[in-house]
């Protein structure tokens, strides 16, 4: 199992915004073409500080090559998309993981 994880910086001011759009425009389209399931969204509270607000999205599926195909069809147009509307105000960064046990 391949776990898809982007950790996002968020100003706090737009924090709550940005949680509404994830919630009801980014995850219901990455999830739409049934390749990612399980998505998840956490707060890190590990590095907190009044500026902004640190969160993690992670989605499950079952091999690189079902995110790279995921992603140039779906992925690239959603970041397009949440870029268009946080601007400068996010600032996030993808990491690939491998499920261990």
């Amino acid at each position: 199992m391949i776990i898809y994880n982007t950790t996002f910086q968020v100003e706090t001011a737009d924090a709550q915004n940005f949680v509404v759009f994830l919630h009801e425009v980014y995850v219901p389209k990455a999830i739409e073409s049934g390749e990612l399931t399980k998505p998840r969204l956490t707060r890190i509270l590990s590095h907190k500080d009044d500026a902004s607000e640190c969160f993690s999205l992670q989605f499950e599926m079952e091999s690189s090559a079902i995110l790279h195909k995921w992603h140039t069809q779906v992925g690239a147009k959603l970041n397009e998309e949440l870029l268009k509307t946080f601007k400068d105000k996010v600032v996030g960064f993808p990491t690939l993981m491998e499920e261990v046990f």
